[in-house]
This record gives C-alpha cells, structure tokens and sequence, in this order.
C-alpha cells in the first residue's frame, strides 16, 4: 500500500528537478500524477516512464485560463484533484539595484502568482468534496535575507504569507494548506554546471550538515505533508535545508571537528 493510494496529483514544474523528483515518488506511492509543466519533452518522456496514471499536461503557471483547462482535463482525465503540489520556480541573481522592473514582475509572475492562481483553480473543488491538500513549495529565502535575490526572496516570502492566508481561509473547508521551505538543493537551478555532488557539498561547509540537498529530500517533504500521516498539520512551514536557518557554520570553533 501507497501513502497515495489512488489520490490525484497535480505537479508543477513536474518535469524536471525537485519536481522530477516529486512526480517520480508520488507515482510510486501510488498516485495518479499529472506532471505540469512548459517543458514538453521532457514531461511527456518522463510521464511514459512513470506509466500507470501519470500523465503529462502542458501548463504555464502565470496563466490562469490554461489552469481552468488543465484542472478539467486532468479531472475529465483522471479524477477530482487531491492534492496540489504548487513547485514550479525559477530563480534569478541579481542586485536589488540591478534588478529590472520586467525581470522582477517574472520571477513573481512565475513564483508566486502561478502559486495564487493554482490555489484558485483547484480550491473549488477541493471545497466542494470537503478534502484536499496544497503544498506550496517556498524556500529558506521566505524565510530570510539573501543578497543577490531581490525578486526571488521577495517571491518566496509572498508564497509564506499566501499560505498562511490559504490556511486559514480553507482549512474550515476540509483543505490542508502547508508550505515546504528547501535549502540548496542539487538541481539545475543551483547546480547550472551540473558539478559532481561532492563538489558542491564544498561550497555547503558553512551550513551545518556541510552538503547540498537531493531533491528527493524534498520530495519526502512535500509526500508528507500531502498524506495523511499529516493530517493535523496546517499552515505550517517545513523548513528542509541541512540548517541553513539555524546560523553559519564556523569552522575551526568550539563544537568543529576536531576541536574542544
């Protein structure tokens, strides 16, 4: 038995990294995926080797009538929806003071408002059975300062603050509403260079766990807070980060390796 046994899933941005990674573990726990995302290629390859229910489904996030017809495809398709995993992202480095005004309204078109308008399509159904559950997929930059990151963490912080709205607004209705909050993690949106892992967990030796994230680190996450082992756990922030949150890493201080 799965931890999804038979509930219908939409992904987004399920294509390819963290989202890859959710689409695969999901499917083998049973549900019926649907792997939203621009990327066409690989979405439909990745669907055909998942096979069972998964399919692929063409969606931009910052459009809110492709969400209508993709919610009635998948539920034509597959079924009602269960369960929402609000993952498509991109990231951008910047200075505040570099930051265009066009490359600050994608990253939140993207970001937060596919998040917002992914909540609108499928909460009326959710509502409607009187169950559902959304994990909106934010980063430890909602929850922080990061140089370099104006349109990203701004992003990722709105993402906080939705959830915590959505929380409230549909948890009376039977819909759980949870944000996971990812560290680095070892995808293509932080490792671009496709660089060997142990090399990347070098430039992690000021984080206490000293390594970069897999992303299926953070699949668990999401896979949790949409079964029902989390059924009491509302309007929470799962901060999944190798403790990134916590404080720097001083290396060669009391507590190191090696030191007293």
């Amino acid at each position: 038995m799965g931890r999804l046994d038979g509930k219908v899933v939409i992904i987004t941005g399920g294509a390819r990294g963290m989202g890859e990674a959710t689409s695969r573990l999901f499917a083998a726990e049973g549900a019926r995926v649907a792997i939203c995302d621009v990327l066409e290629e690989q979405g439909v390859a990745l669907a055909a080797e998942l096979g069972g229910d998964a399919r692929f489904y063409r969606l931009d996030v910052t459009d809110e009538n492709g969400w209508a017809e993709v919610v009635a495809a998948v539920e034509a398709e597959i079924g009602p929806v269960d369960t929402l995993v609000n993952n498509a992202g991109v990231l951008l480095f910047s200075s505040l003071l570099e930051t265009s005004l066009a490359d600050y309204e994608r990253v939140l078109r993207i970001n937060l408002v596919g998040e917002f308008l992914g909540i609108k399509a499928v909460g009326p159904g959710m509502v409607a059975r009187g169950k559902g559950a959304i994990v909106n997929i934010s980063s430890v930059d909602g929850m922080k300062g990061a140089n370099g990151l104006a349109a990203y963490a701004s992003s990722k912080w709105g993402v906080r603050g939705l959830t915590k709205v959505a929380a409230m607004e549909l948890g009376h209705k039977g819909v759980r509403v949870n944000s996971v909050h990812p560290g680095g993690v070892d995808t293509i949106m932080s490792n671009y260079a496709a660089a060997p892992r142990e090399e990347v967990d070098k430039q992690y030796g000021n984080v206490p766990l000293q390594r970069i994230g897999g992303p299926e680190e953070i699949a668990q996450a999401s896979l949790f807070l949409a079964s029902d082992d989390a059924s009491y756990i509302h309007g929470a922030e799962l901060v999944v980060d190798g403790g990134m949150i916590v404080g720097q890493y001083y290396d060669g201080m009391p507590g190191a390796p090696g030191v007293g």
